[in-house]
């Protein structure tokens, strides 16, 4: 009697010891499975859009590009009103400012930091409100609009979604879309 309760008892504590294996085995495949933290994290960036300053840039990063954002100071948007094209006679700064975002009552620059010339990063000028990319000597200006080629087109936006005095980088919004549907960006 005593062999086979032995026996019976082994039997069991092997199950016990092969089931909690297989259980950790699971968990394990499934973690290997599932996208890791900072993939995750990369498809959506939120920025806290009270914690900038006017006029001074600060590089974020999404999806691993750098993200210029740019509070515009109440000098900035008057300047960009007083601009107006001389053939026309439209304001650009109503044009320049359809490509800032308006969350609260101020506005924000938000582009990919890439010149659209060649993807070297610009660089920013706070005194002269500008971006030079120095690789060959493309300006924009402070809403990320080309002043002097050769960058074919305006700093890129990305896809954003406005949440309140947050955005969410990587979620088109309608604000977006209406920047997209009008050429604004691509």
């Amino acid at each position: 009697m005593k062999n086979s309760s032995r026996r019976g008892f082994m039997g069991k504590a092997f199950g016990a010891v092969a089931g909690v294996g297989a259980v950790a085995s699971l968990y394990a495949m499934k973690r290997s499975w599932d996208p890791l933290p900072s993939v995750k994290a990369a498809g959506f960036t939120t920025l806290d859009m009270t914690a900038y300053k006017e006029n001074e840039l600060v590089v974020e990063k999404w999806r691993g590009k750098p993200i210029f954002v740019l509070k515009h100071s109440k000098e900035m948007i008057d300047t960009l009103d007083e601009n107006k094209s001389q053939i026309t006679g439209e304001s650009l700064g109503e044009i320049d400012k359809k490509r800032l975002v308006k969350i609260g009552n101020d506005y924000f620059m938000v582009t990919i930091g890439l010149c659209t010339h060649l993807g070297c990063i610009p660089g920013y000028n706070p005194d002269e409100k500008s971006f030079l990319c120095a690789c060959h000597g493309g300006l924009y200006d402070d809403t990320g609009m080309v002043t002097k080629s050769p960058p074919p087109r305006g700093l890129d936006i990305p896809p954003f979604r406005i949440d309140g005095m947050k955005l969410v980088l990587g979620e088109e919004g309608p604000e977006y879309k209406k920047m997209k549907e009008t050429g604004i960006t691509l």
